[in-house]
């Protein structure tokens, strides 16, 4: 349903300052761009991104053919092509503008006033279509304002969402064809709809913002300001007219003038009387806009409700009260390309077929258009594949045919449906239906037009014939003329009688109608039923007799009395013509019968002699194919008329009396002998008739074998199709992924050769998985060692542990780290540690060996200076204590040693006030020694040490300061003299 508002500004102008658009300020209602793609879609999608402005007020929903079964990973590629924040959605997922929203694998999605839900799929893997499931919705929620985009993918999908979003007067764009790597999806596109733009994906964007900015400042017109444009309207009018032929006055304005707008939009135009001018100039845009008028939007069985009723209770109703061998009639005005009209001819066959009923059905449907174009592609009767959207597999495999990627109608349904172009508004309509289906069309149309419509549509039904109209659409203007059958469903059936001026205003001869328009006829007045009968007595008692048969001579209806020219044959029961014919027709009927089926032209026999059981009369004989009606096109009528003479009956002893003439005797052989002969060659035909017609099932049983077959094919083709897709699109993920994953490893190998680590990454089974260059140095190693054993390498280590080394940390799982020397006097700090993978696996071993060659070097000759220091002040006379900024030992020399009753091993690093200072001259001491730490004091100090037996000594120091090689005070050397005798400490120790 098409809801008619006016547009409201939605998206703010361009300025110098800024490069792109906004949504409208306090407006929540910002445009939704839904894009659909398929097999080679992230190519163009990223050219789409890359051109489109971060913040251009609208939001963007990507639907995508995903495999199912495997992780996407859409949304972190699209996010490197934007600057926009871009979500994988979840369910009841809020849209805000300037974001990028992407379907998850294995899910449907649509969106309700603004928030985007999640389906599990219930479509079989193969016949799913996502894009054209949300354009759908996105069409119903967002209706002006929703905006459809097709880029490269393999199918058709897509193409019945945009019909949608075109309905209601949304954007349709579409990637150029020959710019998509794969163009199915934007081809079927552009054959389906009247696209707004058709251009590279890279250039999208800019089309886009163009025609969301022209068209905000076009609806920001007020009505008044639009009323003030009638004149220029009116023009557009004329130019249509002139063109078409097709008068569009009575249409509602606010339709026009939002089809105007939309052009307007495109062309980038302000005025209306600007466009009227651009008409003028290029008649190309006055046939674009007509069709742009027209909406030629329809599907299979839309509003499936009214379908399941017409199938479960009106059409078995209609079977119940019509008689025998009835045709019912229908007529669809406005058809579009044919969907609605094979629906109801599929639907009608279901609920015959369901009723199983003896009384033989059959239907003709009038389907009428002003569109010629679309009338054109309704009687090829062929759809794209995404029709199975709309209908279900069942009714594919049975009124189908598969053919590439499209469903064709098949015969039984084609033959059906009769396709015409029509303007029902002064063309005649059709008469003496039984349905009319007439839906979302009067809702184009202003009351007074809708008023004069269901008076016509009054007119051209039977007495209890059906009016069936859109979801939008009553039959208010005139509820008199018809009964209520279902108010939800829009159902209505005819009563009462139309006055005379409620046709006012439509042609009443209808004398200019268009070509291939059946002329209707005055309607039969109705007063009771004394005609009828008197007819019916009339056609009993002086129609002659006569039998419709088919093209091979089977009879199908009898009329009057046909015993005297037909007769049972013996043997078993054969309703044919040829078999039932008396003496005399059985000679006269094959030929004339030939001639018949060769034209529509009649062949008369004249004063045929047929033998009767008392004698023999003259029968006039008349055979015609029939032409008309349809559905008894191809049939045989023979007609039957006795010549009405005195000597009607000749018996046949008079005839043997009468013929004594020896030659009439000879002849009457002669010609008994032919009988027999033709007698013999006619079973002779019948049975090679009955074989051939033996052969034929027999062919026709292998037929719809393969034809079962086909459709199995065709089904797995689908399946294949759509895995094709899914394949492309995770093909593409995963490359992207590759890519990513061959930078990163560049960059990791060019981290560690640079750092000069050797790293070797063995499996568990310690097979060389990878290594640095750094590691050539000390392994013998080549590219082609990976997946050798590792203790298999030659190396300069020595390190014999080493394998054993290896099975302890996979046993373990803890790390060693080792000081490793080698051959040539380098040395090596090794690391070795498990290899754990992102899901926290033990998967191998990660050894690294940093080269500490200089650093070992330069230990060994600390160590050597330590020794000779250490030396040094081991041999110098006097006490030597060396302290550091803490106050604790670092050095004790032997003198030491002797003096303080104490080790060095048991002195060293700790505290020389707790070891050697009394606890009376503590404080004093401590004081000194920090201010000799910091540098205050002088070099040479006093003061009172203890020793291991509680002696007290006086002790002359001579401090010097221990600096580093950055002028930092690490500590001090104190030289000590003894200068007293000692004396005892009664302090305790």
């Amino acid at each position: 349903m098409k809801r008619e508002t006016s547009s409201q500004p939605v998206i703010s102008e361009l300025t110098d300052s800024s490069d792109h658009i906004s949504e409208n300020s306090g407006n929540n209602q910002f445009p939704i761009v839904g894009i659909g793609a398929s097999a080679g879609g992230l190519e163009a999608l990223e050219q789409f991104f890359t051109n489109m402005p971060a913040g251009c007020g609208m939001a963007f929903v990507v639907i995508q053919h995903l495999d199912p079964t495997h992780k996407g990973f859409m949304g972190e590629l699209i996010q490197r092509f934007t600057k926009m924040q871009v979500y994988t959605v979840t369910d009841r997922l809020k849209v805000k503008p300037n974001c990028v929203y992407v379907i998850p694998t294995n899910k449907s999605m649509s969106i309700l006033n603004g928030s985007l839900h999640l389906f599990e799929p219930i479509e079989t893997r193969g016949l799913r279509l996502p894009i054209d499931y949300f354009f759908h919705s996105l069409a119903d929620d967002r209706q002006e304002q929703s905006i459809g985009i097709i880029l490269s993918g393999m199918g058709s999908d897509g193409s019945l969402g945009l019909r949608a979003i075109k309905e209601q007067a949304g954007i349709v764009l579409v990637q150029e064809p020959a710019t998509a790597k794969f163009d199915s999806m934007p081809r079927a596109a552009i054959e389906a709809v009247m696209v707004d733009f058709v251009a590279p994906a890279n250039e999208l964007p800019e089309k886009l913002i163009s025609i969301l900015n022209r068209s905000s400042l076009v609806a920001s017109k007020t009505p008044q300001s639009l009323e003030k444009d009638t004149s220029s309207l009116e023009k557009i009018i004329i130019l249509l007219r002139a063109q078409s032929g097709h008068d569009f006055s009575l249409y509602k304005k606010t339709t026009l003038y939002r089809r105007i707008e939309r052009r307007m939009g495109i062309h980038q135009l302000l005025k209306i009387a600007s466009y009227v001018r651009y008409l003028q100039e290029n008649p190309a845009e006055v046939d674009i806009l007509f069709r742009e008028l027209l909406i030629g939007v329809t599907s299979f069985f839309r509003d499936p409700a009214v379908w399941e009723l017409l199938k479960e209770k009106v059409f078995p109703s209609l079977f119940t009260r019509l008689p025998h061998g009835h045709v019912l009639r229908a007529w669809i005005p406005a058809c579009s390309t044919g969907e609605e009209a094979y629906s109801l001819a599929i639907v009608f066959k279901e609920a015959l077929e369901k009723l199983n009923m003896t009384r033989n059905f059959s239907l003709q449907i009038f389907a009428t258009d002003l569109d010629s174009t679309a009338i054109e592609k309704a009687r090829k009767g062929v759809y794209p594949a995404n029709i199975i959207a709309d209908v279900s597999l069942s009714r594919l495999n049975r009124f189908f045919i598969k053919t590439d990627d499209q469903y064709r109608v098949n015969a039984e349904i084609r033959e059906m449906v009769v396709f015409a172009p029509q303007n029902v508004i002064k063309d005649p309509p059709f008469t003496k239906l039984d349905i009319l289906s007439c839906r979302n069309l009067m809702i184009y149309m202003d009351a007074e037009l809708q008023k004069k419509m269901l008076a016509l549509f009054h007119y051209s039904l039977n007495p209890d014939g059906l009016l069936i109209l859109g979801s939008a659409e009553t039959n208010g203007a005139q509820a008199d003329l018809f009964t209520t059958v279902d108010a939800k469903l829009r159902i209505y059936k005819h009563c009462g009688s139309a006055k005379a001026e409620e046709l006012f205003g439509f042609p009443s001869s209808f004398a200019q109608s268009k070509p291939g328009i059946i002329e209707i006829q005055p309607k039969a007045k109705i007063t009771d039923n004394v005609q009828t009968l008197t007819d019916k007595l009339l056609l009993q008692q002086f129609l002659p007799a006569s039998v419709l048969v088919t093209e091979t001579g089977d009879i199908i209806y009898i009329t009057g009395s046909t015993g005297k020219y037909l007769e049972p044959a013996a043997g078993k029961a054969n309703m044919n013509l040829f078999a039932m014919a008396r003496e005399g027709l059985r000679h006269e009927l094959p030929g004339a019968f030939r001639k018949a089926m060769q034209n529509y032209e009649k062949v008369v026999l004249n004063n045929v002699r047929v033998g009767t059981n008392d004698g023999t009369l003259l029968t006039d004989v008349t055979i015609q194919q029939i032409e008309k009606p349809l559905p008894l096109k191809g049939r045989i009528l023979v007609f039957f008329a006795d010549v009405p003479t005195t000597n009607l009956k000749i018996s046949k002893q008079k005839e043997v009396l009468t013929s004594g003439i020896a030659l009439n005797a000879e002849l009457e052989f002669d010609l008994q002998r032919v009988k027999e002969e033709l007698q013999s060659t006619r079973e002779e035909m019948q049975t090679s008739q009955e074989e051939l017609r033996s052969t034929n099932e027999e062919l026709q049983s292998t037929n719809e074998e393969l034809q079962s077959t086909n459709e199995e094919l065709t089904t797995s083709k689908e399946e294949m199709q759509s895995l094709n897709e899914e394949l492309q699109t995770v093909n593409a993920e995963l490359q992207s992924k590759v890519d990513d994953f061959s930078r990163v490893n560049n960059d990791m190998n060019n981290l560690l050769n640079s750092m000069e680590i050797a790293t070797l990454f063995l499996s568990k089974e310690l097979k060389i998985r990878q290594f640095t260059i750094p590691a050539t140095k000390i392994f013998k190693l080549r590219e082609s060692d990976i997946g050798r054993l590792f203790t298999d390498q030659v190396t300069d280590l020595v390190y014999p542990e080493m394998y054993n080394d290896t099975r302890e940390v996979l046993r373990t799982l803890v790390f060693k780290e080792k000081s490793i020397e080698t051959l040539d006097g380098r040395w090596f700090n090794m690391r070795m540690m498990p290899y754990r993978t992102t899901e926290d696996k033990i998967d191998g071993l990660v050894i690294t060996f940093i080269d500490v060659t200089k650093s070992k070097r330069l230990e060994n000759a600390l160590l050597e200076n330590e020794m000779m220091l250490r030396s040094f002040i081991q041999t110098v006379p006097g006490v030597i204590i060396g302290l550091s900024h803490e106050g604790n030992v670092i050095e004790f020399n032997t003198e030491a040693e002797k003096l303080f009753g104490r080790k060095r091993k048991d002195v060293i690093g700790k505290s020389y006030l707790d070891l050697f200072i009394a606890e009376s001259s503590r404080r004093k001491v401590e004081t000194e020694l920090k201010s000799l730490l910091k540098g205050v004091l002088p070099n040479r100090f006093e003061n009172h040490v203890k020793t291991i037996d509680g002696d007290e000594l006086k002790i002359d120091w001579s401090a010097h300061k221990f600096v580093g090689t950055e002028g930092v005070l690490i500590g001090i050397i104190a030289v000590g003299e003894k200068i007293t005798k000692p004396k005892r400490w009664h302090g305790g120790r």
